[in-house]
Protein backbone atom coordinates (compact mmCIF):
# COMPACT_ATOMS: atom_id res chain seq x y z
CA UNK A 1 0.00 0.00 0.00
CA UNK A 2 1.29 3.48 -1.15
CA UNK A 3 1.06 6.40 1.22
CA UNK A 4 -1.97 8.39 -1.11
CA UNK A 5 -3.75 5.18 -0.29
CA UNK A 6 -2.60 5.34 3.10
CA UNK A 7 -3.45 8.71 3.38
CA UNK A 8 -6.91 8.18 1.68
CA UNK A 9 -7.90 5.51 4.48
CA UNK A 10 -6.21 7.84 6.99
CA UNK A 11 -8.53 11.07 6.03
CA UNK A 12 -11.37 8.91 6.21
CA UNK A 13 -10.93 7.23 9.66
CA UNK A 14 -10.83 10.70 10.73
CA UNK A 15 -13.89 11.99 8.94
CA UNK A 16 -16.00 8.95 9.98
CA UNK A 17 -14.53 9.21 13.92
CA UNK A 18 -15.36 13.55 13.81
CA UNK A 19 -19.40 12.34 14.68
CA UNK A 20 -17.74 10.97 18.11
CA UNK A 21 -16.78 14.48 19.74
CA UNK A 22 -19.61 16.20 17.72
CA UNK A 23 -22.00 14.25 19.84
CA UNK A 24 -20.79 15.58 23.05
CA UNK A 25 -19.52 19.21 21.77
CA UNK A 26 -21.81 22.12 22.87
CA UNK A 27 -23.43 19.37 25.58
CA UNK A 28 -23.40 18.84 29.27
CA UNK A 29 -22.00 15.56 30.98
CA UNK A 30 -18.48 15.13 29.12
CA UNK A 31 -17.25 13.78 32.49
CA UNK A 32 -14.15 16.11 32.84
CA UNK A 33 -11.37 14.51 34.60
CA UNK A 34 -7.80 16.54 35.61
CA UNK A 35 -4.95 14.61 34.56
CA UNK A 36 -1.82 13.89 36.64
CA UNK A 37 0.85 16.19 34.64
CA UNK A 38 2.44 19.58 34.75
CA UNK A 39 -0.64 21.45 33.11
CA UNK A 40 -3.30 19.31 34.94
CA UNK A 41 -4.79 19.18 31.73
CA UNK A 42 -8.51 18.38 31.33
CA UNK A 43 -9.69 14.97 29.68
CA UNK A 44 -13.38 14.12 28.64
CA UNK A 45 -14.88 11.38 27.93
CA UNK A 46 -15.37 12.39 24.24
CA UNK A 47 -11.24 12.17 24.52
CA UNK A 48 -11.42 8.52 25.11
CA UNK A 49 -14.15 7.66 22.73
CA UNK A 50 -12.81 9.42 19.92
CA UNK A 51 -9.44 7.51 20.41
CA UNK A 52 -10.85 4.31 20.78
CA UNK A 53 -13.14 4.87 17.53
CA UNK A 54 -9.68 5.45 15.41
CA UNK A 55 -7.66 3.25 16.98
CA UNK A 56 -10.24 0.45 16.60
CA UNK A 57 -10.42 1.77 13.21
CA UNK A 58 -6.78 1.74 12.52
CA UNK A 59 -6.45 -2.05 14.33
CA UNK A 60 -8.93 -3.00 11.26
CA UNK A 61 -7.35 -1.27 8.41
CA UNK A 62 -3.70 -1.71 9.43
CA UNK A 63 -3.42 -5.08 11.32
CA UNK A 64 -0.05 -5.48 12.58
CA UNK A 65 0.64 -1.39 12.62
CA UNK A 66 1.83 0.22 15.97
CA UNK A 67 -0.01 2.89 17.68
CA UNK A 68 0.70 5.43 20.51
CA UNK A 69 -2.02 7.68 21.26
CA UNK A 70 -2.90 10.45 23.94
CA UNK A 71 -5.23 8.68 26.01
CA UNK A 72 -3.98 5.38 25.82
CA UNK A 73 -0.35 5.02 25.25
CA UNK A 74 1.57 2.86 23.32
CA UNK A 75 0.15 -0.84 21.63
CA UNK A 76 3.04 -2.81 19.65
CA UNK A 77 5.69 -1.72 18.23
CA UNK A 78 7.14 2.12 16.89
CA UNK A 79 9.51 1.06 15.16
CA UNK A 80 8.30 -0.19 11.77
CA UNK A 81 4.77 1.35 10.22
CA UNK A 82 3.09 3.03 13.34
CA UNK A 83 0.27 5.79 14.07
CA UNK A 84 0.14 8.43 16.78
CA UNK A 85 -2.93 10.32 17.41
CA UNK A 86 -4.35 12.90 19.09
CA UNK A 87 -7.99 12.96 19.79
CA UNK A 88 -8.93 16.00 20.58
CA UNK A 89 -6.17 18.85 20.18
CA UNK A 90 -7.33 21.45 22.01
CA UNK A 91 -9.46 20.08 24.87
CA UNK A 92 -9.84 23.20 26.83
CA UNK A 93 -11.29 24.75 23.19
CA UNK A 94 -13.31 21.70 22.84
CA UNK A 95 -14.88 21.91 26.77
CA UNK A 96 -15.56 25.46 26.15
CA UNK A 97 -17.41 25.17 23.33
CA UNK A 98 -14.94 27.00 21.14
CA UNK A 99 -14.92 24.78 17.38
CA UNK A 100 -11.05 25.23 17.42
CA UNK A 101 -10.15 21.79 18.41
CA UNK A 102 -8.66 19.49 16.30
CA UNK A 103 -7.67 15.80 15.65
CA UNK A 104 -4.46 14.60 14.64
CA UNK A 105 -3.41 11.17 12.98
CA UNK A 106 -0.08 10.86 11.60
CA UNK A 107 1.08 7.65 9.86
CA UNK A 108 5.19 6.86 10.73
CA UNK A 109 7.80 4.68 9.03
CA UNK A 110 10.66 3.96 11.69
CA UNK A 111 9.60 6.93 14.04
CA UNK A 112 9.63 9.38 11.00
CA UNK A 113 6.43 11.01 9.96
CA UNK A 114 4.94 10.01 6.61
CA UNK A 115 1.36 10.85 6.46
CA UNK A 116 -0.26 13.83 8.16
CA UNK A 117 -4.02 14.31 9.30
CA UNK A 118 -5.30 17.23 11.24
CA UNK A 119 -9.07 16.96 10.81
CA UNK A 120 -11.18 19.86 12.53
CA UNK A 121 -14.48 18.16 13.05
CA UNK A 122 -16.68 21.71 13.92
CA UNK A 123 -15.45 23.17 10.59
CA UNK A 124 -15.50 20.32 8.47
CA UNK A 125 -12.47 20.47 7.29
CA UNK A 126 -9.33 17.75 6.68
CA UNK A 127 -5.89 18.54 6.06
CA UNK A 128 -4.36 16.21 4.33
CA UNK A 129 -0.12 15.80 4.05
CA UNK A 130 2.14 13.25 2.11
CA UNK A 131 6.01 13.38 2.54
CA UNK A 132 6.98 13.73 -1.26
CA UNK A 133 3.01 14.15 -2.21
CA UNK A 134 1.50 17.58 -1.74
CA UNK A 135 -1.06 18.78 0.82
CA UNK A 136 -4.84 19.32 0.49
CA UNK A 137 -8.16 20.78 2.30
CA UNK A 138 -10.63 18.83 1.91
CA UNK A 139 -9.63 17.51 -1.71
CA UNK A 140 -8.08 21.12 -2.78
CA UNK A 141 -4.46 21.56 -3.33
CA UNK A 142 -3.11 23.76 -0.83
CA UNK A 143 0.13 25.46 -0.41
CA UNK A 144 2.11 27.77 1.70
CA UNK A 145 2.30 31.61 1.13
CA UNK A 146 5.88 32.96 -0.61
CA UNK A 147 6.63 34.90 2.49
CA UNK A 148 10.12 35.39 3.16
CA UNK A 149 10.77 38.71 5.39
CA UNK A 150 9.41 38.26 8.86
CA UNK A 151 8.41 41.77 9.22
CA UNK A 152 6.00 41.23 6.42
CA UNK A 153 4.59 37.87 7.96
CA UNK A 154 1.63 37.06 9.51
CA UNK A 155 2.56 35.29 12.90
CA UNK A 156 0.77 33.15 15.68
CA UNK A 157 2.77 32.98 19.17
CA UNK A 158 0.86 29.28 20.56
CA UNK A 159 0.70 28.94 24.14
CA UNK A 160 1.73 31.86 25.22
CA UNK A 161 1.37 31.64 29.02
CA UNK A 162 4.02 28.73 28.56
CA UNK A 163 5.96 31.19 26.61
CA UNK A 164 6.19 33.75 28.93
CA UNK A 165 6.71 31.41 31.78
CA UNK A 166 10.03 29.73 29.49
CA UNK A 167 11.52 32.90 28.56
CA UNK A 168 9.32 36.65 29.60
CA UNK A 169 12.31 38.38 27.22
CA UNK A 170 11.73 36.02 24.54
CA UNK A 171 7.95 36.42 24.55
CA UNK A 172 8.38 40.25 25.04
CA UNK A 173 10.47 40.27 21.79
CA UNK A 174 8.06 37.43 19.93
CA UNK A 175 5.04 40.01 20.23
CA UNK A 176 6.84 42.63 18.65
CA UNK A 177 7.51 40.36 15.40
CA UNK A 178 5.81 40.57 12.16
CA UNK A 179 3.56 42.67 10.27
CA UNK A 180 0.23 40.88 11.67
CA UNK A 181 0.70 38.82 15.55
CA UNK A 182 -2.38 36.95 17.33
CA UNK A 183 -2.11 34.71 20.55
CA UNK A 184 -3.33 30.89 20.41
CA UNK A 185 -3.51 27.36 20.95
CA UNK A 186 -3.46 23.67 19.73
CA UNK A 187 -3.07 22.40 16.02
CA UNK A 188 -5.09 24.62 13.56
CA UNK A 189 -2.81 27.58 13.50
CA UNK A 190 0.23 25.32 12.05
CA UNK A 191 -3.03 24.12 9.46
CA UNK A 192 -3.57 27.67 8.69
CA UNK A 193 0.01 27.86 7.18
CA UNK A 194 -0.26 24.75 5.47
CA UNK A 195 -2.93 26.49 3.65
CA UNK A 196 -1.51 29.88 2.98
CA UNK A 197 -3.67 32.10 5.44
CA UNK A 198 -1.06 32.69 7.89
CA UNK A 199 2.71 32.33 7.74
CA UNK A 200 4.33 31.13 10.98
CA UNK A 201 3.48 29.71 14.64
CA UNK A 202 5.92 29.47 17.20
CA UNK A 203 4.66 26.75 19.90
CA UNK A 204 5.84 25.00 23.02
CA UNK A 205 5.65 22.54 25.80
CA UNK A 206 4.32 20.31 22.75
CA UNK A 207 4.01 16.11 23.07
CA UNK A 208 4.73 14.02 19.90
CA UNK A 209 0.80 13.57 19.20
CA UNK A 210 0.83 17.02 19.32
CA UNK A 211 3.26 17.76 16.72
CA UNK A 212 4.20 14.90 14.56
CA UNK A 213 0.88 14.45 12.86
CA UNK A 214 1.12 17.94 11.71
CA UNK A 215 5.09 17.69 10.09
CA UNK A 216 4.24 16.15 7.16
CA UNK A 217 1.09 18.41 6.55
CA UNK A 218 3.21 21.46 6.58
CA UNK A 219 6.75 19.97 4.31
CA UNK A 220 3.76 18.78 1.85
CA UNK A 221 2.66 22.22 1.68
CA UNK A 222 6.42 23.67 1.26
CA UNK A 223 6.54 24.70 4.54
CA UNK A 224 9.13 24.23 7.47
CA UNK A 225 8.21 22.46 10.50
CA UNK A 226 11.69 22.07 13.25
CA UNK A 227 12.43 22.02 16.91
CA UNK A 228 13.72 25.66 18.16
CA UNK A 229 17.29 24.37 17.15
CA UNK A 230 16.52 23.59 13.62
CA UNK A 231 16.68 20.04 14.03
CA UNK A 232 13.91 17.71 12.27
CA UNK A 233 11.12 16.59 14.84
CA UNK A 234 10.98 13.30 16.19
CA UNK A 235 9.58 11.12 19.01
CA UNK A 236 12.26 12.35 21.38
CA UNK A 237 11.88 16.09 20.43
CA UNK A 238 11.47 18.44 23.14
CA UNK A 239 8.27 19.62 22.51
CA UNK A 240 9.47 23.67 21.72
CA UNK A 241 8.04 23.55 17.36
CA UNK A 242 8.63 26.12 15.14
CA UNK A 243 6.77 26.83 12.00
CA UNK A 244 7.32 28.69 8.93
CA UNK A 245 5.80 28.98 5.40
CA UNK A 246 9.36 29.53 3.88
CA UNK A 247 12.98 28.37 4.66
CA UNK A 248 14.16 32.40 4.92
CA UNK A 249 11.45 32.64 7.37
CA UNK A 250 12.41 30.02 9.11
CA UNK A 251 15.68 31.04 9.77
CA UNK A 252 14.89 34.38 10.78
CA UNK A 253 12.38 33.17 13.77
CA UNK A 254 15.33 30.93 14.35
CA UNK A 255 17.24 33.84 15.07
CA UNK A 256 14.66 35.45 17.47
CA UNK A 257 14.50 32.17 19.29
CA UNK A 258 17.92 32.22 20.21
CA UNK A 259 18.48 35.94 20.31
Amino acid sequence: MNLQQIASIAAHIAEEASAVPMRHFRQSGLGIETKDDADSSPVTIADRATEEAIRDALATEFPGHGIFGEEFGVAGSLDGPAWIIDPIDGTRFFLTGYPGFGMLIGHLQAGVPQVGIVRMPALNETYVGIRGGGATLNGATIAVRPTTRLAEARVYINEAERTYDHDPALFAKLCKIGHTRRMSYDCYPHALVAAGQIDAVTDIGLEPYDFLPIAPLIEAAGGVMTDWDGRALTLGSDGRVVTAATPELHAALLDVLHG
